[in-house]
């Protein structure tokens, strides 16, 4: 696979916004991530800033970056490689809700910070951003337009509105985001293959939201097949993520150990077909069609329900309350259920917040459930032109250069 770079040395040619301010140097005044939000936690261990310096240190950069979630149609896992993981097949779509990246460099730094903020469920957001820039800065240090000093330290504030450990990515994307930020803060690029070798160092998903299309995945996660998108309106997803954080290797271990489905080539084969339809050409009425077969196509659903018996009986009950199939993203615990529309998808995820709250819909977990609707994103929109329609903010791709005058 192979793309282009994008304007601002991303590499996925984001809009870019350029804006002059004089005086002090302050905020862009965008509207951006992080503007008016609490301070977070900073994971460096050390002072963090997310806007560079006080009044009068000159210029700044400030780079916002949309790291949208994803999901598993499908998820067949073909067998254990030689390096330990797992082979899998597995159609995914990136969503219109995900987490906002906002970077600068500030002065006199001594180290890259992250500061976080927004839904935590429970667990402290894996640190996949401070590694993500780590990595980019050795990866470019000889090359970038600044060397043979080394790219400037970042001061990254990253917010949350992905699940963690759902089976959504959002550890991924993050990652993904911060590669892209990191080029374009150091006004530097780096060739496509070498950013997804990059990306796959990272983790299995990452080299997925590099594309930002829905894709093939396949191998542990690192060959991406980008696939044409769905025809029509997007189709909408409701989310229901209990609080209940399943972790990856243990459910891979489950599954190592037996916990299978009875049709071990089910998967594969639904995954297989939809694949195929969608490099055909699918519409979103076909998708809701599938929605039973791909509910039965996600080879780690029982692998997760041992790691967590729970789950078993609240799907159950979900799938009665609502009347439609329910599946299963990734490793879980994440319940989708697909939908015609997005007023559709409010509708039902206003009728699970009642069901939960008068007890008519057991939990499972700690608390309750995250409820969301969302849409599948269209590949060709910017996730700024459909975001407000789904959460009503704007989290798009930009960057902002302040300057003095």
């Amino acid at each position: 696979m192979t793309a282009g770079d994008g304007q601002d040395g991303s590499g996925t040619g984001p809009r870019t916004l350029r804006r002059i301010e004089g005086g002090q140097g302050g905020r862009s005044g965008t509207g951006g991530p992080g503007d008016g939000e609490g301070p977070g936690t900073d994971d460096s261990g050390g002072p963090g800033t997310d806007d560079g310096g006080g009044p009068g240190t000159g210029a700044r950069i400030h780079l916002v970056r949309f790291a949208p979630a994803k999901l598993n149609l499908t998820l067949a896992v073909l067998g254990r490689r030689e390096d330990g993981y797992h082979s899998l097949h597995s159609v995914m779509v990136p969503l219109a809700l995900g987490d906002a990246l906002t970077v600068t460099v500030p002065h006199a730094a001594r180290h890259d910070t992250l500061r976080i903020s927004g839904i935590a469920l429970g667990v402290d957001p894996d640190n996949l951003v401070l590694r993500a820039v780590a990595a980019t800065r050795a990866a470019v240090e000889e090359s970038w337009p600044g060397a043979p000093v080394r790219p400037p330290w970042l001061a990254a504030r990253l917010v949350k509105r992905i699940p963690v450990a759902a089976g959504l990515g959002g550890g991924s994307s993050d990652a993904a985001a911060a590669i892209e930020a990191a080029l374009a803060a150091w006004h530097t690029t780096m060739p496509f293959a070498d950013r997804a070798r990059l990306a796959a160092s990272l983790g299995s998903d990452v080299s997925f939201f590099l594309a930002r299309a829905n894709a093939l995945i396949t191998g542990r996660g690192e060959f991406v097949e980008p696939l044409p998108e769905i025809s029509g309106e997007p189709p909408a997803i409701l989310l229901v993520t209990p609080q209940l954080p399943v972790a990856t290797p243990d459910v891979f271990a489950a599954y190592a150990a037996g916990a299978r489905p009875g049709d071990p080539a089910r998967a594969r084969r639904i995954s297989e077909h939809l694949a195929g339809d969608l490099r055909g050409g699918m519409t979103s009425s076909r998708l809701l069609d599938l929605a039973a077969d791909l509910a039965a196509a996600n080879d780690l659903l029982p692998a997760a329900t041992t790691v967590e018996p729970g789950l078993v009986d609240f799907m159950h009950s979900l799938e009665r309350h609502l009347g439609r199939p329910v599946c299963q993203s990734g490793s879980g615990p994440t319940q989708w259920i697909l939908y015609p529309t997005l007023a559709d998808a409010r509708k039902a995820g206003r009728s699970v917040r009642i069901a939960l709250s008068d007890g008519s819909l057991p939990s499972v977990g700690i608390g309750e459930p995250f409820v969301a609707a969302t849409a599948i994103m269209p590949p060709h929109l910017p996730p700024s032109d459909v975001q407000p329609a789904i959460a009503g903010r704007t989290y798009g791709p930009r960057t902002v250069h302040n300057e003095e005058t």
